[in-house]
């Protein structure tokens, strides 16, 4: 049985990691359940790891996996959750009693290059390999892409220096979306979209950088972030 609040938190992860392919930074989740401290975070992460429904994914800041749903959540929600981080190339070692990682209904998508997390860099061009994704990680009639990180200011929303990206093609955004941005016609960046007024601002996840802002002309929305895909 959950508390109010450890189930809140729970939902609130989940919805993020189904709409971003990421979870939610401990500041937002302070603000989305009200608390004046992330120590209250930190209590209510333990409890929900403790209970088994979350997983915290070591040597990797921030990152959680959602392991299972309550009932009351899983009847009102989709079925057949799966957590959107995928893993890769593990050992041949694998444990006897874990579970395969599902191949079927997988989609090829063109690896564009490199996008920073850090500060921008080249605008992407060319496809450089493919990757293969679950189905369900591209839904709907827009086209995908992927792309290799390269830094590490988004590392507090979970996403690493060398992770893949799954990106969603799209002009448009809303206010705490994970974009690949187009700066100047000339540098793309991965950061969270903030726009005010005529000003946009491009925030990364990391305090040891700054956010950048912009002119709304300076700035193209080239896709949003839907998945991540993560190799040992």
């Amino acid at each position: 049985m959950l508390t109010k609040k450890q189930l809140d938190l729970l939902e609130f992860i989940h919805k993020r990691v189904q709409r971003d392919g990421v979870p939610p930074s401990f500041d937002e989740m302070k603000e989305a359940l009200d608390l004046r401290s992330k120590s209250g975070i930190h209590r209510l992460i333990t409890a929900l790891e403790e209970r088994g429904f979350i997983r915290r994914l070591a040597h990797r800041a921030r990152a959680i996996e959602i392991v299972k749903l309550p009932d009351a959540m899983a009847d009102n929600g989709p079925r057949g959750f799966t957590p959107q981080v995928i893993e890769g190339d593990r050992p041949d070692s694998t444990p006897h009693d874990a579970r395969p990682v599902e191949t079927t209904h997988a989609i090829e998508l063109p690896v564009m290059g490199k996008i920073a997390a850090g500060v921008p860099i080249e605008a992407i061009s060319h496809a450089a390999h493919s990757v293969a994704v679950p189905g369900g990680m591209v839904a709907g009639t827009c086209e995908h892409y992927a792309l290799e990180v390269k830094g590490d200011s988004m590392i507090d929303a979970g996403i690493n220096d060398g992770d893949v990206v799954v990106i969603k093609e799209t002009s448009t955004a809303d206010n705490g979306d994970i974009v690949v941005a187009l700066v100047e016609d000339q540098e793309a960046t991965l950061k969270r979209f903030r726009r005010n007024g005529a000003s946009i601002a491009l925030e990364a996840a990391n305090p040891a950088y700054e956010t950048r802002v912009f002119n709304d002309d300076q700035v193209k929305v080239q896709g949003r972030l839907v998945g991540l895909i993560r190799t040992y």
